[in-house]
């Protein structure tokens, strides 16, 4: 199946280094969305592994998931508290819950795991269906750079050691705003291939899609820390609000 047509993918295929070195700290995102649940119930759209879940959930919120890959619910399982944390299988667009809930948040760029502008507009559509009135859908994610897309379209080598070499390859479709990025790595037992895709969106693109579903667009940083966002931010927090 193409990586443009399974959400389950990518946690088939990272689920064993999800949580490995290098992940962004998830403590500040918690010390964020902590105060915005107002007391819950609260949502995780592609809960992962739990890093951001399982720490709300032990400030004692009740917290619930949607991830679209077993393996990746597997490693949350066998976390402190992560047999207790409800998570339904299935694709983040479809919201397959009922709600309400008081906040729904969605990180780590991973609304552009949606792959096609119809199916993020449905997240979106689904969040607002949800949402508790006056709710909050927290998203996060990089600002496009258009010079990203020459710079990526380079081979990278990511590692090089006596038994093996990693190199990632990107290919861009500007009109659709997709990408796909391949990791290749060759040893000795041979060609290891995987295959990553995203369509990325602007801001006042993501703001389209809020508003086409109800939500209105209430506060915006460039950091969890509540950092200005301004025209050299690269990354935005939004909080959008149903009406």
């Amino acid at each position: 199946m193409s990586v443009f047509d399974d959400p389950g993918l990518f946690g088939r295929l990272w689920a064993d280094t999800y949580d490995g070195p290098g992940n962004p700290d998830p403590a500040p995102a918690v010390d964020f969305l902590a105060p915005l649940a107002d007391g819950g119930p609260v949502l995780e759209l592609a809960v992962g592994t739990g890093r951001v879940a399982l720490p709300l959930a032990a400030r004692g919120l009740t917290v619930e998931g949607v991830e679209a890959s077993p393996e990746m619910v597997a490693h949350l399982r066998a976390k402190p508290g992560g047999a207790d944390l409800p998570v339904t299988i299935g694709d983040m667009a479809d919201v397959p819950v009922t709600g309400p809930y008081r906040l729904v948040f969605l990180v780590f760029n991973t609304l552009f795991n949606l792959v096609s502008e119809e199916r993020q507009a449905a997240c979106f559509r689904n969040v607002a269906r949800v949402l508790a009135p006056g709710g909050a859908f927290v998203i996060e994610t990089f600002v496009p750079d258009p010079a990203d897309f020459d710079r990526d379209e380079q081979v990278q080598v990511r590692e090089v050691t006596e038994d093996s070499a990693t190199i990632r390859l990107h290919r861009y479709d500007r009109a659709a705003q997709t990408f796909v990025r391949q990791t290749v790595t060759f040893d000795a037992s041979g060609v290891h291939l995987k295959p990553f895709a995203m369509r990325y969106a602007w801001p006042e693109q993501v703001d389209e899609l809020a508003e086409r579903a109800g939500l209105r667009l209430a506060e915006r940083y460039a950091d969890w820390d509540r950092s200005p966002f301004d025209a050299d931010s690269n990354s935005h927090i939004s909080v959008y609000r149903r009406r």
